[in-house]
C-alpha cells in the first residue's frame, strides 16, 4: 500500500484529535460566500518520504500530476509570475489587473544575486553547487523576501528548499531535500505540494548525476478547514492502494529542458475523486 497514504491518514488523525480549533478567532481566510474560514490546526508537522522506494502520490483520491508538474516548472524553470504561463487556473484568485501574482514565487527565483561563483539566480546557484560543491551545507533557496511581501498576491506558503547530498554504500551521490512551508491547506494542497517537490528533487538529482534519497516536508501550520472536515474524514476512511510507478525521461540532462511530458506516472490506481471542494481565499 502507498506509504504516502499512511502518512496522510496519520497526519489528519493527529490534527483532528490533537489540533487547535480557530473558530471564533479573527482570521484572514474566507469562503466565497463571505463567511470566515476557520481551521483545526497543528503546529510543527514533519513528514519524511523515501523517494528512492516510492513515488508519494496519494491514492485516497487522485492528485493531478500534470498540473502539479506544470506549476512547479512555472515557478522553478520559467520563474514566472504570469498566470497566462500556466495551463491551469489555480492562481486566478490571486492575480492582479496585470495578470500576475506580483513579486511572488517564480519572480523571486528569477532575481539575480552575486554569489562567490558569479551573478546568477537561486535556481542556477543550486544547480551549480550540486555539480561543483555537492557536499556544501549551503545549498538552499528562499523566496520569502520581506522587502517584496507587500507586492505579492499571496505570501509564499512553500517558501524554502534545502538540498543535502549524502553517499550510499556503493559510493554514489544521493540527493535529499527539505521543503519548508509556513502554512499548508491539508485537503487541497498537501499531496499536491509533496508531489511537486518530489518531482523537483528527482529532476535535480538526474541532471546532477545523482540518485534520489529522502524528502522531508516541514509544515509550521498544518490545517484542515472547517468545511473540509467531513471530506477529510471520508478520505482517511478509505483503504490505501499500491503506490504508482514514477519515471523521468532519462535523456534530459539539463533542468531547463524538462517538460511536463518528461514525467511519467504509471499504474496510478486511486479511489474516486472528491469533487467541488470549497477553497478558502
Amino acid at each position: 500500500m502507498s506509504r504516502a497514504d499512511i502518512i496522510f491518514i496519520e497526519m489528519c488523525k493527529d490534527i483532528l484529535e490533537n489540533g487547535t480549533d480557530t473558530r471564533g478567532e479573527k482570521v484572514r481566510p474566507h469562503w466565497a460566500d463571505g463567511e470566515s474560514a476557520y481551521t483545526i490546526k497543528k503546529f510543527g508537522v514533519v513528514n519524511r518520504y523515501h523517494l528512492a522506494e516510492e513515488f508519494p502520490a496519494m491514492t485516497l483520491r487522485r492528485t493531478g500530476i500534470r498540473n502539479c508538474v506544470d506549476e512547479i516548472l512555472w515557478i522553478w524553470q520559467k520563474k514566472s509570475n504570469r498566470i497566462a504561463d500556466l495551463h491551469s487556473h489555480i492562481w486566478d484568485s490571486w492575480a492582479d489587473e496585470n495578470g500576475t501574482i506580483g513579486k511572488a514565487y517564480g519572480y523571486q527565483l528569477g532575481k539575480k544575486y552575486t554569489f562567490r561563483q558569479g551573478e546568477m539566480d537561486q535556481v542556477d546557484n543550486v544547480l551549480w553547487q550540486l555539480k561543483n560543491t555537492p557536499f556544501s551545507r549551503r545549498i538552499m533557496t528562499s523566496i520569502y523576501n520581506f522587502q517584496d511581501l507587500s507586492e505579492m498576491g499571496l505570501e509564499p506558503c512553500a517558501y524554502s528548499m534545502t538540498f543535502n547530498v549524502t553517499q550510499n554504500s556503493a559510493g554514489e551521490l544521493v540527493l535529499n531535500s527539505i521543503l519548508n512551508q509556513r502554512s499548508n491547506d491539508i485537503l487541497t494542497a498537501n499531496n499536491w505540494n509533496v508531489v511537486q517537490y518530489a518531482v523537483l528533487t528527482h529532476m535535480f538529482a538526474q541532471v546532477s548525476g545523482m540518485k534520489v534519497g529522502d524528502m522531508i516536508h516541514v509544515i509550521a501550520d498544518a490545517h484542515i478547514y472547517d468545511r473540509h472536515v467531513p471530506l477529510i474524514r471520508e478520505l482517511i476512511a478509505r483503504e490505501p492502494l499500491p503506490a504508482p510507478k514514477f519515471r523521468l525521461n532519462p535523456d534530459v540532462k539539463n533542468f531547463y529542458d524538462f517538460t511536463v511530458d518528461d514525467v511519467e506516472v504509471t499504474d496510478y490506481q486511486t479511489h474516486e475523486q472528491i469533487k467541488n471542494i470549497p477553497v478558502a481565499i
